[in-house]
């Protein structure tokens, strides 16, 4: 059991995503950064050079010529991994069996019989495991379920639907490694919908649907891929209380990243449950909309309030990527694994292996037991 005060961090890699996390570290009170691995010495130098320059450590930081070396450092508690999925299995299993607590970028495998490897190897050392959907440790989510709740606002749950898209260019998509199929084998489904399929398991409490279909909108490829990966994709999950949710998920289509929670009194909508909007607060909608008709007056009536926290977008002590390393932090200092996380992560990965599967067997049904 950990009896500092600080959680010393490495990250393994240098993806643009680490930058945010980097500032994340920098700004939790029970968090440092003690070392950057990349593939040379150089590219890890370079990046915290890059990092240092608008976020700066005064102690110093070591930077680590491969990916094995971070992990036999002494003064390194816990590991960022944001490698690419195909590689994540690997550097997750290495990182426990050196003792090292793992924060990990999403999708967490290549299928959840690696989740569950990877989730067995972090029991078996003690150590924290956590995927790094920042979204989960936004304070907004608390006012969400409490208004979701209230008995008045929403009523009974229903249905749930959510977006999350981005209109890649050309450079993407040729380029990006989301766009080969060794290294992101799930595309935009990886990339966006574990987003969407997180959220909706959220908002049901973690019950897993009993079914779910998915279909291939539209798939390709990088020059280099061996095969294409979606790029287009939607998909449905049933639940067994008569709630059904849908879900969208593209790299064709316009930024969007809302969610709707309908209900039979009113609905919750999130325009940004993702990405925040720029701003100090995280807000959502509630709506109960309304009918009145008098005479020849048709008028739809629209009762929408505004429910709003203090919590800055990005970049700021409280915002959800900082509040995500501080929890991380405070789960490994306390030497005490909360094994919820790697469940969570195990369930998202089930739903959407299925979706998956179901888009191979042209949009049909798959089964989910518990």
């Amino acid at each position: 059991m950990m009896t500092k005060s600080v959680c010393r961090w490495g990250i393994l890699g240098t993806a643009n995503i680490a930058r945010k996390n980097w500032r994340a570290i920098r700004m939790a009170e029970n968090a440092t950064l003690t070392a950057v691995a990349s593939r040379t010495t150089e590219r890890a130098q370079t990046f915290i050079n890059e990092c240092q320059a608008t976020d700066y450590f005064a102690n110093p930081l070591a930077a680590v010529g491969s990916y094995d070396a971070l992990l036999t450092r002494d003064d390194v508690d816990a590991i960022y991994i944001p490698l690419p999925t195909g590689l994540r299995k690997e550097w997750v299993l290495k990182a426990a069996q050196a003792g090292k607590h793992v924060l990990v970028e999403k999708p967490v495998g290549v299928a959840g019989t690696d989740v569950r490897e990877m989730l067995d190897a972090c029991m078996s050392a003690n150590v924290q495991f956590m995927d790094g959907v920042m979204f989960m440790h936004s304070q907004r989510l608390e006012a969400l379920r409490t208004t979701l709740e209230d008995g008045e606002s929403v009523g009974t749950l229903r249905r749930i639907a959510t977006q999350f898209s981005f209109q890649a260019g050309e450079e993407f998509l040729k380029g990006d490694i989301r766009m080969h199929g060794n290294l992101e084998p799930a595309g935009c489904v990886g990339d966006l919908g574990w987003y969407n399929i997180r959220f909706t398991l959220w908002a049901m409490k973690y019950q897993m649907p009993t079914r779910v279909r998915g279909q291939l909108l539209a798939a390709a490829g990088s020059p280099d891929s061996p095969d294409r990966v979606p790029v287009e994709f939607s998909g449905e999950l049933l639940f067994g209380n008569d709630v059904s949710a849908s879900f969208y998920c593209s790299f064709q289509t316009e930024n969007q990243q809302w969610a709707n929670l309908s209900g039979s009194k009113g609905f919750i909508h999130v325009r940004d449950f993702v990405l925040p909007f720029y701003g100090s607060e995280a807000d959502f909608t509630v709506s109960r909309a309304g009918f009145c008709q008098v005479g020849c007056d048709f008028d739809a009536l629209d009762h929408t309030n505004r429910i709003a926290i203090s919590e800055f977008s990005n970049g700021r002590q409280n915002s959800q990527e900082t509040n995500m390393i501080r929890q991380f932090s405070k789960l490994a200092l306390s030497g005490k694994p909360d094994q919820t996380w790697g469940e969570i992560t195990l369930k998202t990965q089930t739903v959407m292996d299925a979706c998956l599967t179901s888009a191979q067997q042209d949009g049909a049904w798959q089964t989910i037991t518990a």
